[in-house]
């Protein structure tokens, strides 16, 4: 059985979201590689160093092209040769045609209900692009419950096609000695509220800011610190720090190293991810593995990821939030209990168990 794969996902300088998942896939296959599975993974460049290395069971092949490349390149070479037995597309983007079976993972649907928050030539891509996808499918992947129902609201789809595989976790980075990061960004070890995250509206990162500014008023020696890349429409998140008059105490890091993410978890109070609608939600495992006590909206698929090792709160109402900081603040106990659900909450999520699902789901489909 050979197995194609789409691999561009992970073929990138900076892996977050779905670029992280894809890699962890890939790896995981490659380990998994033998004489009755082997894998061709396509890419529309050479691979980066980072990208597990060829074997006689998992090699990589450079599909030419630059536009449509998954529409186009990519379908006429599957075409051509006719080399593989099915073919799998760890995010949303498939082959338009494709020979042999079809398997996707879907990650989210966000731009169905906060597409002001994508260009619109992306916005067009996931709509159309998507559907296709979907559509074209022998078997779905969902990273989560939430996605699972999204995909049956908006598609006609069989729900025996459709199949709940979480992502994994693995803690790969111990912290060191932090007193130099630390004070690099004016922070002081248990003195600061984190986010971290894309920065774009449907984080509802001004809800946090708004929280944290009334919190700030009678604990001044605390900071927020908001970790992540600037994505589409975030001034918004800019204006509130303004307008809550609280420019001096929060911390923009912009894109940082895992490294500086991981002792900037082990360091803070807490982590806090107020998002509208998540797909999965790693950063919440990422907090609770480094001992950091977890906050987040109840919405979407976070109570199915944070379990009972979160404390939660209504996205849309700051003072819910305010409650909950001042709580974890307040109660010790709280704050213990919490450190020890988040230990044991992490281990139930692994990239193996992951992949090996989703390596089930794609082999399978050839063989039923």
């Amino acid at each position: 059985m050979i197995i194609g794969i789409d691999g561009n996902e992970a073929n990138v300088e900076h892996r977050v979201g779905v670029s992280v998942y894809t890699q962890k896939m890939l790896e995981y296959f490659a380990k998994m590689s033998s004489n009755d599975v082997s894998f061709k993974v396509f890419l529309r460049n050479i691979p980066r160093a980072p990208m597990p290395k060829e074997t006689p069971y998992f090699s990589y092949e450079v599909v030419k092209g630059v536009h449509m490349w998954s529409q186009i390149f990519l379908p006429w070479r599957l075409y051509t040769k006719k080399d593989i037995d099915v073919f799998f597309s760890p995010a949303h983007y498939s082959p338009r045609f494709c020979p042999v079976p079809l398997v996707v993972t879907i990650h989210d649907l966000s731009y169905y209900y906060y597409p002001e928050e994508f260009l619109k030539k992306d916005l067009y891509k996931l709509n159309n692009w998507t559907a296709t996808s979907i559509n074209n499918a022998a078997e779905i992947v969902a990273v989560s419950k939430t996605t699972k129902k999204d995909i049956q609201k908006h598609f006609d789809i069989d729900e025996e096609h459709l199949h709940v595989v979480y992502n994994g976790f693995e803690k790969h980075l111990v912290p060191k000695d932090s007193i130099t990061l630390l004070k690099e960004y004016g922070l002081t070890k248990k003195k600061y509220l984190m986010y971290v995250g894309t920065l774009q509206p449907r984080k509802n990162i001004p809800t946090l800011v708004e929280a944290f500014a009334t919190f700030h008023k009678t604990n001044p020696d605390y900071s927020l610190v908001i970790v992540g890349k600037h994505g589409w429409l975030f001034d918004g998140l800019f204006e509130s720090v303004k307008k809550f008059d609280v420019e001096d105490s929060v911390v923009f890091t912009g894109f940082i190293p895992d490294t500086d993410v991981a002792q900037l978890y082990s360091n803070a109070f807490c982590f806090v991810l107020p998002s509208l609608y998540e797909g999965f939600g790693i950063p919440i495992l990422e907090a609770m593995s480094y001992e950091c006590p977890v906050i987040c909206s109840h919405g979407s698929s976070l109570p199915e990821i944070g379990g009972d090792a979160c404390l939660y709160f209504d996205p849309k109402d700051s003072n819910d939030l305010l409650a909950k900081i001042v709580e974890l603040h307040e109660n010790k106990l709280t704050y213990a209990s919490l450190v020890a659900a988040g230990k044991k909450r992490v281990k139930e999520f692994s990239w193996k168990q992951s992949a090996q699902a989703t390596l089930d789901v794609i082999t399978q489909t050839i063989n039923s």
